[in-house]
């Protein structure tokens, strides 16, 4: 009578031969880690690729690539970001002024929780690409409560993980630098 344990130990041992010794065996070298910040929990084989279908960037190799960045539309509708708002500015000052170009479905104010004065930005949902493109058009640059706004789309396609910003970090040393 032999226990199910037992059983599962000499399937796992079916390919195992007791003559090779530890020298003889071939270990395979263990995957390495990327360090860093960015790296953690991703092994260097597994970089940021563009080339599956299911990531949102994938670029297809049957449609042209589009040059620049053009507005994407979010989930629900075209959503405007406007900054540059005055802090005394209402949701009903931004609702008469954006509401000549479409139907807002949705408007959101950030508040500072102490003062209860706008932060600044403000996010305008429309439902139609058409409504969203004259708001942006009509209100980019003009004044409201004496500031001027900007407005563009809150959502853009356009080239991945491209910051020009930020420099290469292939030949950034991690020491810290010497000054003289």
């Amino acid at each position: 009578m032999t226990s199910e344990s037992e059983r599962e130990r000499s399937k796992a041992m079916e390919g195992h031969d007791d003559n090779v010794s530890m020298e003889d065996a071939v270990v395979e070298p263990m995957p390495r880690r990327a360090k860093g910040r960015g790296g953690r929990g991703r092994l260097r084989s597994q970089s940021k690729t563009l080339d599956h279908p299911n990531n949102p960037f994938f670029l297809d190799a049957n449609e042209p690539p589009s040059q620049g960045y053009a507005p994407q539309r979010s989930i629900e509708g075209w959503i405007v970001l406007i900054t540059g708002i005055h802090e005394e500015a209402q949701e009903d000052h931004i609702l008469n002024a954006f509401g000549d170009y479409g139907e807002i479905k949705n408007l959101h104010m950030n508040l500072d929780r102490r003062t209860g004065f706008a932060k600044g930005n403000a996010l305008i949902e429309y439902e139609t690409f058409e409504e969203a493109d004259a708001a942006i058009s009509a209100m980019n640059g003009t004044k409201l409560f004496g500031r001027t706004i900007l407005v563009n789309s809150a959502f853009m396609t356009g080239p991945f993980g491209s910051n020009s910003r930020r420099s290469p970090q292939l030949n950034r040393s991690r020491s810290p630098r010497m000054k003289y």
